[in-house]
């Protein structure tokens, strides 16, 4: 989906057009630049801070319609309360409050960075901009009736900074991570009807390929072939065909180990034969954010020509009950030849990327692997929509993680895992069965992935409180979110590349 709104960058100093949107702080005064450009509304100013008992909290905003003395048919002053208490996220959620403020009905704004004794560097421009672009998605292709006063969408918005140069340089990276936030947002966002596995394996194609991501797309013949039993018995119910699609970025020296990330994408999950309760069911066609947040970030990483090799890799299937579908009972053989039993057939994303890891590790003998996967209500009982819970077996892995999670506000909370917890998967009639039971869901999960890794580092992120049906934030009003996109990036932009 094409972005709605178009960011550009000017001189400060150059004229504005449009709505005007100005910074002020809790001292209520202007930057140099903003103060000229608002100066003939002070008058209109002063009043409407009295009125409104406008105070300069941080975040806070005020809209004037048409003020007297400027030319600007709407003025807006938002606050960022303590300018020196600024951090570099906090300019990516002022992007987002500053899209959330333009009207539907203007095509044009001017935002003037500016405040007073304060230079916004050109980083913290570039995060502006991409938080009025991430906040600015919006997903409804399928709408066919709009509201009467409904406007077009798409709308120019210029940020007035002090560097154009440097903050056209800035924002170039932060683009390209943007437009894989959106794509993982526009994958989610999509039916299960449309969006069969099939289907996304040939939008990954013709989406990535462009920014020269090396595709290869396994059907059901070559995983058959190869032995990825586990994963073809979930799809094995549905008449649409399971993917696994192999995409790489070789952005780092020719003979360098890659970073694998590992995406579960279940288009559509019933739950199989163990079918879930109808309501709410509509909401697993997003059951597939882990493998859209690693195609995101596959487009993100090569978009910026990131110095580093990666692969990644997504396991579709569509989970359905049917005559073919396997049965609670049932017992296959895993691509590392280990046995599951299988006791819920709702517990399927594990069998996906089971033998999709140990895939991973054995073809690629990557530097670590990171797994997402809407995988468990129950993280979401653990930890909310907040956080995604973070498992893993490499203590530096996960400390790197959770910087990045800081870093970027898309946040991770570890979790613990232990052979006290392994001891519930053990199987009386395979190696192991694929639920332990209520108690510790989403850690059983995670000791069963752990199963297939071996000695790689490895960390598992449970983002089904965070991929979909998330609670709306300043940069995100989306259904679907495209969380770990911004995640990723930094990790590998931090530790990784070359």
């Amino acid at each position: 989906m094409s972005d709605p709104v178009t960011v550009s960058f000017a001189r400060l100093t150059a004229a504005a057009k449009g709505v005007l949107v100005v910074l002020t702080d809790e001292s209520l005064a202007f930057g140099t630049q903003a103060q000229k450009l608002v100066k003939g509304a002070d008058k209109a100013l002063t009043r409407a801070f009295d009125a409104e008992k406008f105070k300069g909290k941080a975040w806070s905003a005020l809209d004037l319609l048409a003020p007297a003395g400027i030319e600007a048919p709407r003025l807006i002053v938002i606050s960022v309360g303590k300018a020196a208490d600024l951090k570099p996220k906090d300019f990516l959620k002022l992007g987002g409050l500053i899209a959330g403020k333009l009207p539907a009905s203007a095509r044009e704004a001017s935002v003037v960075l500016d405040l007073p004794g304060t230079k916004i560097s050109a980083d913290a421009a570039a995060e502006v901009a991409l938080g009025i672009s991430l906040r600015s998605y919006s997903f409804d292709r399928y709408k066919t009736k709009k509201k009467d006063d409904a406007e077009p969408t798409a709308r120019a918005v210029t940020l007035l900074v002090s560097d154009e140069a440097g903050t056209k340089r800035a924002y170039a990276a932060r683009q390209a991570v943007g437009d894989g936030v959106l794509f993982a947002r526009d994958l989610v966002n999509e039916p299960a009807n449309v969006l069969d596995p099939p289907e996304f394996a040939r939008r990954a194609e013709e989406h990535l390929s462009g920014v020269g991501v090396e595709i290869e797309v396994l059907d059901d013949t070559a995983l058959a072939e190869a032995g990825l039993k586990a994963l073809l018995g979930v799809g094995q119910g549905s008449i649409k065909e399971s993917r696994v699609v192999v995409m790489r970025w070789n952005g780092g020296p020719k003979d360098e180990a890659p970073v694998a990330f590992i995406g579960k994408g279940v288009t559509f999950d019933t739950g199989g034969i163990s079918i879930k309760p109808a309501a709410g069911m509509e909401d697993m066609k997003g059951d597939m954010g882990g493998a859209a947040c690693v195609t995101g970030l596959m487009y993100a990483l090569a978009a910026r020509k990131a110095k580093v090799n990666a692969v990644g890799l997504i396991g579709l299937v569509e989970n359905m009950p049917d005559g073919a579908a396997q049965r609670p009972g049932d017992i296959v053989t895993s691509l590392s030849g280990q046995t599951i039993e299988i006791i819920n057939t709702d517990a399927e994303g594990r069998l996906v990327l089971c033998d999709v890891l140990w895939y991973a590790k054995e073809r690629f003998k990557p530097k670590f692997m990171i797994d997402l996967a809407t995988l468990t209500g129950a993280i979401l009982v653990a930890l909310g929509s907040e956080y995604a819970g973070l498992f893993s077996n490499d203590d530096e892995l996960s400390a790197r993680l959770t910087q990045a999670g800081q870093e970027t506000g898309e946040r991770v909370w570890r979790m613990p895992l232990g052979p006290e917890y392994d001891k519930l998967i053990d199987s009386k009639f395979a190696d192991m069965k694929n639920t332990g039971g209520r108690n510790a869901g989403s850690i059983t999960a995670a000791q069963f992935l752990h199963r297939f890794v071996d000695k790689t580092p490895w960390a598992h992120l449970d983002v089904a409180g965070t991929a979909m049906s998330s609670p709306a934030s300043d940069i995100n009003k989306s259904w679907g979110s495209g969380w770990g996109v911004r995640l990723l990036d930094q990790l590998v932009k931090d530790h990784y590349e070359g």
